[in-house]
């Protein structure tokens, strides 16, 4: 898959471009993701926020307390998709969610973050390098 990648909410009302590749992608296993997605993890895909252009409507923000640090989390006003988030330190890096690319086959394998709060039935390889919280407090093999 070339550059630009495209995506957009479900409902259509918000499309965008991104021409950059992902510094990192990771699944996130801490209950505010778990909430956030409905699911047993978020899936996040970093960028340079600069890379991302939004090519179609606009999108509405909600900001929630993190442990240390406020996040923005973007999202179309219509459908409530949830299309990219940032964090209060980082102001100049988004988080897209992979799942609103159009096309989603090229996506490497993800990192697991914060697996100290996934779910007891999801199961990790043995061997995998996990992190038990963020990327800075260091890796951690299973």
């Amino acid at each position: 898959m070339s550059q630009p990648y495209e995506g957009g909410c479900q409902c259509g009302a918000v499309r965008y471009k991104i021409t950059s590749a992902a510094t990192v992608i990771y699944a996130c296993h801490c209950n505010h993701c778990q909430t956030q997605s409905g699911s047993a993890f978020g899936l996040s895909f970093r960028l340079p926020g600069a890379h991302f252009q939004l090519t179609k409507g606009e999108l509405k923000t909600y900001d929630r307390q993190g442990d240390t640090q406020i996040i923005r989390g973007s999202f179309c006003a219509d459908c409530g998709t949830r299309i990219h988030h940032t964090l209060e330190t980082q102001p100049n890096v988004i988080s897209l969610k992979p799942g609103t690319l159009d096309d989603t086959t090229w996506l490497p394998k993800p990192t697991n973050v914060w697996v100290r709060g996934a779910q007891p039935w999801v199961a990790f390889p043995d061997g995998e390098v996990v992190y038990r919280k963020s990327f800075a407090d260091g890796p951690d093999a299973l």
